[in-house]
């Protein structure tokens, strides 16, 4: 770049880790680590430990370790995913009385949802933000929208975007590419 030479890397750090082959399993590992000592670090320190004082120090401490940018890395191997989960799974068994609950009856009980409902939750919002014009990046640069020669159908709402074809996994991941499905699903009052 100008007169300076670029260093090939492997990986580099922006919104998470990016790797040369584009897969988000690094920067779940290292969300994973950084999570799991925010909660050792609460569990170590914390001598009261009611579920209101845990609740509070989780969403605070640990859980922004584990959603920060996912819309950007969002994880799609399984085994990915259920690393993640493992760090809430292991908070909600800290908590007083709930030891033999089974995971999704804990997280009910402490009004919480899973990081996957969460991250699903997190696209939509950002496809919103970007449908309404309130993100900086234009609706229009990702997402192609129907119109009303490509639609019979008139079930859902009116912003339903056209789905592209991937041929590599890795594009079908993709942000851009992911959330499609879920957001052409929405009920028509959601908007």
């Amino acid at each position: 770049m100008g007169n300076d030479t670029l260093e090939v890397t492997n990986e580099e750090k922006d919104l998470g880790v990016i790797t040369s082959n584009l897969k988000p399993s690094k920067q779940c590992h290292q969300a994973y680590a950084k999570a799991s000592r925010a909660l050792g670090l609460i569990y170590r320190s914390i001598s009261f430990k009611t579920p209101s004082v845990l609740l509070r120090l989780y969403k605070s401490l640990v859980r922004p370790h584990l959603e920060y940018c996912s819309s950007a890395w969002a994880p799609h191997y399984v085994k990915d995913r259920i690393l993640l989960e493992r760090v809430q799974h292991i908070f909600t068994h800290m908590v007083p009385g709930m030891k033999q609950l089974p995971y999704h009856t804990r997280l009910a009980q402490l009004g919480l949802w899973t990081l996957e409902e969460r991250r699903h939750r997190a696209d939509l919002l950002e496809v919103f933000r970007m449908y309404k014009g309130l993100s900086l990046t234009p609706f229009c640069q990702y997402f192609t929208v129907f119109t009303l020669s490509h639609v019979n159908n008139t079930r859902g709402h009116s912003a339903k975007v056209l789905k592209n074809h991937c041929s590599l996994d890795l594009r079908h991941f993709f942000f851009s590419e992911r959330v499609i499905d879920r957001w052409n699903s929405l009920p028509h009052h959601s908007m």
